[in-house]
């Protein structure tokens, strides 16, 4: 990718299939923390996380985004004038169903976010809530 110039790039991911927690459910989604254009890069990530959400009905995991997302080795290669994100698509243990078998739906959520950034369109984002906080018991 030394260099790649143009409008996007999307770097496609599962999460981990190792069970991690009853919450480990839902994608991720981060932009490239090295862009030029953050307004483009910000606008991408929004764009990715309002239509992949809408194709797929899964809840964005956004407390588990990593430094390896942000930072990801491919984004150093790339031109400067190339907006990208990355996206974990679900967790391969906890959203195993629709990774497999319903193929169509996540290509289709992530071809939509791609279309709503090359065509500026509103994002649209989804009421991002946290996920349930562990409750522990009084004695």
């Amino acid at each position: 990718l030394m260099q790649y110039k143009a409008t996007v790039l999307v770097s496609i991911h599962n999460d981990s299939c190792d069970y991690v927690g009853a919450d480990a459910k839902g994608f991720k989604v981060a932009a490239a923390m090295n862009s030029v254009y953050r307004d483009r890069a910000d606008r991408l990530t929004a764009c990715l996380i309002s239509r992949y959400n809408q194709a797929t009905n899964l809840p964005f995991h956004y407390n588990t985004i990593t430094d390896d997302m942000t930072f990801y080795h491919n984004f150093d290669e790339i031109h400067t004038e190339t907006t990208a994100a990355i996206i974990e698509t679900g967790f391969l243990n906890g959203d195993r169903d629709i990774l497999v078998n319903h193929t169509d739906l996540v290509a289709r959520g992530v071809a939509d976010g791609i279309l709503c950034f090359i065509r500026n369109e509103n994002p649209n984002l989804p009421t991002l809530t946290p996920p349930p906080a562990a409750v522990t018991p009084t004695p």
